[in-house]
């Protein structure tokens, strides 16, 4: 598996639209809840993806401050459904939050965690900050970590 982190403006035409698929597939299809993904944050944010035969099977956006939060945050975690279970979204997870503390300087980090995800993220040093909401028909959870 192959790991790249890049900014929008390094990222090429195919890797783009290989990332959005996978996002479609994943939180607009599988989850079935229509929202608009292109949500302008792209742009300001670092993407982290894995390739494995030319295909992107696991990617999440790491956004600079101020962009949805005043803390650094991470967003759109995915990994496609054939290689779930299989430790690469917590991989992925301590590779976002290496890069923020070693390369950003950051050592606070806001997410906003699916409710069903809340031990996962808690396993990482997330802890949790806000009351569960719906976010897209959605139940969720702002959770934060501190170094």
């Amino acid at each position: 598996m192959n790991w790249k982190i890049k900014k929008f403006n390094e990222l090429n035409v195919d890797e783009m639209y290989k990332i959005l698929a996978l996002r479609n597939e994943i939180f607009i299809v599988e989850q079935e809840c229509p929202y608009l993904d292109c949500d302008n944050k792209d742009k300001k944010s670092y993407h982290l993806f894995a390739e494995e035969n030319g295909e992107i099977v696991a990617y999440l956006r790491i956004l600079e401050k101020g962009v949805s939060y005043d803390e650094i945050s991470i967003g759109r975690v995915a990994v496609k459904k054939n290689y779930r279970g299989n430790g690469i979204s917590r991989k992925m997870m301590l590779k976002a939050i290496e890069f923020i503390e070693n390369e950003l300087f950051e050592t606070t980090i806001k997410i906003q965690a699916q409710a069903y995800l809340i031990s996962f993220y808690s396993s990482l040093g997330f802890k949790a900050v806000s009351e569960e909401y719906l976010e897209d028909n959605i139940p969720h959870i702002d959770m934060l970590y501190k170094k």
